[in-house]
């Protein structure tokens, strides 16, 4: 009698069932590259697990990895694994989210839901206005799936600086925001609108997590592009 095979879907669910390659896979959704002990001090595992659980993720199309001299980097393999892992984090925490065991958590919580990064793009509430801000000025319509109109490209590529190549990625895509519930701009429309703010400065990430901060300096800014003045 022959096997079973294990489906694809079976072997992707194993590898997201554990949670320390769970956790990984999470903490990469900052968008940069990790080290092996970095990865393994922010889960609280030892290195040598830390390597193992690494090269089942890099095995299974989740993570890429790169070498500089004696360190060895990874990061999320594509931007559609990112995508994919941040719409499974939606679901995971649909029911009853934990609430945070910390004063420091509930910081760090609020922080993330304020405004953050998903993987190269802007997400909560930060990100969800200003997806909104730009469907309401007419660079964004939303009503059949995001797509950029001719004026918000303009906008992107004169206003803000953005450059807009070609590419396989999807010029904009809706992600479902984690916290928010509601979708933000993700593709490539968002990576660059993201990229280009912290280029400016209007954007420091807070500690190593995804958070981050909206600069004194840009929050006039983002009133006169987005007519939304974010808390700093």
């Amino acid at each position: 009698m022959m096997g079973c095979v294990t489906p694809p879907l079976a072997r992707l669910a194993g590898l997201l069932a554990d949670g320390t390659r769970a956790t990984f896979c999470t903490a990469l959704l900052d968008g940069r590259a990790w080290t092996a002990g970095e990865l393994a001090r922010y889960a609280g595992v030892a290195a040598s697990t830390a390597s193992e659980h690494i090269t089942l993720l890099v095995a299974g199309g989740l993570l890429a990895e790169e070498h500089q001299g004696r360190h060895r980097y990874v990061r999320l393999a594509t931007p559609r694994v990112a995508e994919l892992i941040e719409e499974m984090s939606v679901y995971a925490d649909a029911g009853s989210p934990a609430p945070p065991k910390s004063l420091r958590g509930a910081v760090a919580s609020e922080a993330m839901a304020r405004a953050r990064t998903c993987y190269d793009h802007l997400a909560g509430r930060l990100g969800v206005r200003v997806t909104e801000a730009m469907a309401a000025r007419g660079l964004l319509s939303v009503e059949a799936g995001f797509a950029l109109t001719d004026s918000g490209r303009e906008w992107l590529e004169s206003e803000v600086g953005a450059t807009l190549g070609g590419g396989r990625r999807p010029l904009v895509r809706a992600c479902l925001d984690w916290t928010e519930r509601r979708p933000h701009l993700a593709g490539a429309a968002g990576a660059a609108l993201c990229q280009r703010l912290h280029e400016r400065g209007w954007l420091v990430r807070i500690g190593t997590q995804r958070a981050v901060r909206v600069t004194p300096m840009a929050r006039s800014a983002c009133a006169t592009c987005w007519g939304y003045r974010p808390p700093t």
